[in-house]
């Protein structure tokens, strides 16, 4: 794939490169969106360039557990796996342990969950407030299962795992304060016992989770595998996914521990129930298997105001026990008669009935875009979609018109930690639990070293990023220095140079400077531009990258 940007002349400023490369920066084109992508690869978390050049890192003494986030003041929280013996749930995305370190890689703070009777694993969110959101296990024993309606039948272990959501405030360094509880166990409906005193019509309580409901499941402890939590502040709401029912759900975060485990308080007036629904009408009885919409879903999240469909909901659809097996980039737009009131009528599923849009590729049996298991999809601010294939640790960027951008394969070996050499095949174990890209201009950037360090992967080759722009035609002894730069980027060769043009990422012209061999960047914003040096009738374009 090629394309040209067309500015008031028409010049090729940049052409796609696309090299051998079987690791790091497969392939990169002048429409990827500048920015730096975060990801937890065995114990470290790594930020790094679109050439895949490190930016920074942090080293734990855990392998992931799984999210990360960078915080807008450059600190970093990080979930970790616990790998000991000090708890007994086990299962994908277990975790048990939260961390926050500094942008100079120390850790100050730190916050165990993690025993025989609760767990945190998979997600956690960084509250506006300073606070941590916290996604884990708890356990129900049999007879409390039961007498919460569980069909007996229906349990193949010993207990049955319940999903908690709290909110800490960190204390000193490994300590937190619970100010907000939420249980899912508070909000089951079953119409299997009628002695229970949560007997009920499941289709009539679609605000309600029915306990026996599987989903074809076998009956284990982890009937229902929450893989993500995410927070919408505008909103003050929760949207979870559950893996193993398909579904997601959206909870009312302005309730009190108190209203959170009954059916009334809150903003939205139900309490702890769920405000919404979608992707398995089948789990509350409207609708039948063919209506499944969602698959082993991850990473359902409000896109960000600001941003293209800002306030729908993007969601990576695995597509796990669908076939034909293929994975999606899903939005939806959940009908709505005010902000955060859903539209429903009773007796029915909740709508849409169909995603509004769905990024896949479906031109392969079986499909080459496939992920049973992890992953993400990120809205970028210049409308890009960010897609993490999670099993085989693959990143790629499509633009609007679902023109792949950018690809990444990550070369980190999850096992021990070990990157392989550029040319060599990816490591069997380097699956990514997600990956997110954040903006030039985000505020835990401001006043820090931006400098790119070395490569994930060993003997690199950045020859897809050097390649990025195209030579008009040649100009003689050209030299361009110092690049990185923060203030004065100098040019110089053989021939005169009659005017230098500076160029956003984007293509716009932003500052022109005349019979010069110098231009002074140090007002604009650290990032990627490319600048247009111009002698007689030669030009040339190269890229810059401003500290």
């Amino acid at each position: 794939m090629k394309k040209k940007l067309l500015l008031y002349f028409t010049f090729i400023l940049f052409s796609v490169s696309q090299s051998q490369n079987t690791v790091g920066t497969i392939a990169i084109t002048e429409d990827a969106f500048d920015a730096y992508t975060l990801i937890t690869a065995y114990t470290k978390s790594y930020l790094f360039n679109n050439c895949g050049e490190i930016i920074n890192q942090w080293e734990s003494a855990y392998p992931p557990g799984n999210a990360v986030y960078l915080l807008p003041n450059g600190n970093l929280l990080r979930a970790g796996r616990v790998t000991d013996t000090s708890s007994n749930i086990t299962f994908g995305g277990q975790g048990g342990v939260i961390e926050l370190f500094n942008w100079e890689g120390d850790l100050i703070w730190s916050y165990l969950y993690n025993t025989n009777d609760f767990r945190q694993h998979h997600d956690i969110y960084p509250m506006p407030n300073g606070n941590v959101l916290i996604l884990a296990v708890t356990t129900m024993t049999a007879a409390e299962a039961i007498d919460a309606g569980r069909d007996p039948n229906n349990m193949n272990d010993t207990r049955l795992y319940n999903e908690r959501i709290f909110e800490v405030e960190p204390v000193g360094v490994d300590q937190a304060n619970v100010v907000w509880d939420w249980n899912v166990k508070d909000h089951l409906i079953q119409d299997f016992d009628p002695t229970k005193d949560n007997f009920g019509d499941v289709a009539m309580s679609p605000g309600k989770l029915d306990i026996n409901f599987l989903n074809g499941g076998s009956g284990s402890a982890n009937w229902l595998h929450f893989n993500s939590i995410q927070y919408d502040e505008n909103l003050d709401q929760i949207v979870i996914s559950s893996r193993n029912l398909s579904e997601i759900y959206i909870i009312d975060h302005s309730t009190t521990i108190a209203e959170s485990a009954t059916s009334t308080g809150g903003t939205y007036g139900k309490g702890g129930d769920f405000l919404y629904r979608w992707g398995n009408p089948l789990a509350y009885k409207q609708g039948t298997p063919a209506d499944q919409t969602l698959f082993g879903q991850h990473y359902a999240h409000y896109i960000e105001s600001g941003l293209v469909d800002a306030g729908k909901l993007l969601i990576f659809n695995n597509g796990n026990g669908r076939f034909p097996e293929y994975s999606e980039a899903t939005i939806i737009d959940p009908p709505t008669t005010a902000p955060g009131i859903y539209d429903y009528t009773p007796n029915t599923a909740y709508g849409p009935l169909v995603a509004e849009y769905s990024y896949s590729d479906q031109s392969t049996s079986p499909s080459e875009f496939y992920s049973p298991i992890l992953s993400s999809a990120q809205r970028l601010p210049n409308g890009n979609l960010l897609i993490c294939e999670g099993r085989s640790g693959e990143i790629f960027e499509i633009d609007s018109n679902e023109n792949e951008v950018w690809r990444y394969v990550n070369p980190v070996n999850n096992g021990d930690g070990s990157t392989t050499n550029q040319g060599n095949p990816p490591p069997a174990n380097n699956p990514l639990f997600r990956a997110i890209k954040y903006p030039t201009n985000y505020a835990a950037f401001t006043g820090r070293d931006l400098t790119p360090g070395n490569t994930l992967e060993l003997n690199p080759d950045l020859t897809p990023c050097e390649n990025l722009s195209v030579d008009d035609l040649d100009l003689v002894n050209f030299k361009i220095y110092p690049n990185p730069t923060s203030n004065l980027v100098h040019v110089s060769a053989t021939n005169t140079i009659d005017k230098i043009e500076l160029y956003s990422m984007l293509g716009q012209k932003i500052h022109e400077a005349t019979h010069t061999s110098s231009i002074d960047i140090s007002s604009f914003n650290s990032g990627v531009y490319f600048i247009q040096i111009y002698a007689g009738k030669h030009n040339i374009s190269k890229k810059i990258i401003k500290q």
